[in-house]
């Protein structure tokens, strides 16, 4: 079995007096066909598949997001992988946390992390987040019709728990404070979450590890301070659809009409909102207890939904800038030695939220982290974005 080996760089161990910020970027798998993908959306269904159907849906309306650099990969290749991380390495990302989807015992798009741990390539850190939903035709606006549900028992947990475990080991894994980073997505749906945080710190401890650093997701339960159920700190996750008025009503209404003509588009129908504006009201959202922060790129999952998506307008790469800077400029002084940021996503691409280099912005949001996290000096600096 791999054990970890100390690595100051990724267990806090710091030796300046001023912390390096560490970016980490989730990474979603489904760009590879599984059978049942294949089963549920049609043959050889992946990500792309939902990318390149989309079309412009106003004037202005930039779809569909194409690739630039690392075209329509397919993550079964360890070189599609491995270019991936070399990106992801050049501008300052720190690691990818991988999205990591098990249904009682059974995992899905499973592959490319399997291989990255059998293999041992790309040497690029990483951590688990566990998707732990249940997958249904929700982006069709199907929420009923439930494709595979979650559910959870105690024995289930002790067999996820030892897989973890083993995963956590890995030299590659990232720590923080010399724990290993484990996120939960849906915190809020897990019946006894003390159970469960318990049975992975057994785990762990019986590998011969420390109890890993246990990180609850407020995507769905803004508000909710998860110590109270075991986890060590909350990651304020962006976006967070729930504080936009509307978000999610598919109706036409008189209401929505007039909040996107604020924006510049004539429609009843569709959910537009200005990214910046966006955020404000994200970040007004009660939070009085310690959390992580997280920035997303941009948002447009109408690949997925139609014209019953979401859309964020002026999600340029100066808005992720001023965005990202404001989140670094709050950790600098904190008095954490190894603070972590999460950014959301390195290729979420149908739903419009990609660090990956496309064809209309190239590789500048990537730049934008570069300077941000502060690998340039002022003098390298490129001209502003527009």
């Amino acid at each position: 079995m791999m054990r970890h080996s100390h690595d100051p760089d990724r267990d806090g161990d710091t030796c300046s007096a001023k912390p390096m910020i560490r970016a980490i970027a989730f990474h979603l798998p489904q760009f590879h066909p599984i059978p049942e993908n294949d089963e549920w959306w049609g043959k050889g269904f992946t990500e792309w598949t939902n990318v390149v159907k989309a079309r412009p849906l106003f004037p202005g309306h930039h779809q569909p997001h194409l690739p630039a650099d690392l075209g329509f990969y397919d993550l079964r290749l360890p070189e599609a992988r491995a270019a991936q991380a070399e990106l992801a390495a050049s501008y300052g990302i720190r690691g990818f946390c991988y999205y990591h989807y098990w249904f009682n015992g059974r995992r899905l798009l499973g592959r490319p992390l399997d291989e990255i741990l059998s293999s041992g390539r790309p040497d690029f850190p990483f951590c688990l987040c566990w998707a732990n939903e249940s997958w249904t035709r929700g982006w069709l606006g199907q929420d009923q019709n439930v494709l595979i549900s979650q559910n959870y028992t105690a024995d289930d947990e002790s067999i996820h728990a030892q897989w973890l475990a083993n995963a956590f080991a890995d030299r590659r894994y990232l720590r923080k404070d010399g724990r290993a980073i484990f996120l939960v997505y849906r915190p809020g749906n897990l019946p006894e979450p003390k159970r469960l945080v318990e049975i992975i710190r057994t785990a762990c401890n019986k590998n011969g590890d420390r109890d890993p650093y246990l990180i609850a997701v407020d995507a769905h339960h803004v508000g909710r301070d998860f110590r109270d159920d075991g986890f060590d700190v909350t990651l304020a996750f962006e976006p967070q659809l729930g504080a936009l008025p509307g978000a999610f009503d598919d109706a036409f209404s008189l209401r929505k009409a007039w909040r996107n003509l604020r924006v510049g588009v004539m429609s009843a129908k569709l959910k537009v909102y200005d990214y910046t504006e966006a955020r404000q009201r994200m970040l007004s959202l009660p939070r009085p207890f310690p959390t992580i922060p997280c920035v997303f790129v941009g948002w447009d999952n109408t690949p997925r939904r139609g014209r019953n998506g979401l859309i964020m307008v002026n999600s340029s790469p100066q808005a992720f800038r001023n965005a990202l800077e404001a989140e670094v400029a709050k950790l600098r002084p904190s008095s954490d030695g190894d603070p972590i940021l999460f950014i959301n996503a390195w290729n979420e691409w149908a739903e419009g939220n990609h660090l990956e280099p496309c064809q209309k912005w190239c590789s500048q949001h990537l730049e934008v982290v570069r300077e941000a996290l502060g690998m340039v000096t002022e003098s390298q600096r490129p001209q502003r974005y527009p």
